[in-house]
């Protein structure tokens, strides 16, 4: 992988649970978004919660902004940041209502969600269903 850690120069040493939802973090295309659960399903392991605590602790060093909320709000703390982000690599927004808070807008959900399809690895079952296991078939 790719990733350094800022202090010392080095690659750092994550927990394998969290290793894994990086390496899907990494996987997301420019443009595009997974939810917590998506990337949950993807590994067919954890949970939101679980993917949600691997990238608050560990994702700074992955594209973070890309790992999100079901209903397309953005990160609470790095909105502005995210923003940015969103709209240099294009990913679809909707505008902001005037009752949200600062006017900030969200993912446009049905158009961002990426489902991991192309990605080499478990993955979700073409049929729809749960993550299929690396090199295992959907029935």
């Amino acid at each position: 992988m790719g990733r350094m850690d800022d202090r010392m120069g080095e690659p750092p040493e994550y927990p394998d649970y969290a290793e894994r939802v990086l390496e899907v973090a990494e996987l997301i295309p420019e443009g595009r978004v997974m939810t917590y659960k998506d990337v949950a399903e993807w590994l067919g392991e954890g949970g939101p919660r679980q993917v949600g605590r691997a990238m608050a602790l560990y994702g700074g060093a992955v594209p973070w902004w890309r790992v999100v909320r079901a209903d397309g709000v953005l990160l609470p703390g790095h909105e502005l940041r995210a923003l940015e982000r969103y709209r240099a690599e294009g990913t679809p927004l909707r505008g902001a209502s005037r009752a949200s808070e600062g006017h900030v807008p969200r993912l446009d959900m049905k158009r961002a969600r990426w489902d991991g399809a192309a990605a080499p690895g478990p993955g979700p079952d073409p049929a729809g269903g749960p993550a299929v296991p690396d090199g295992a078939r959907a029935t």
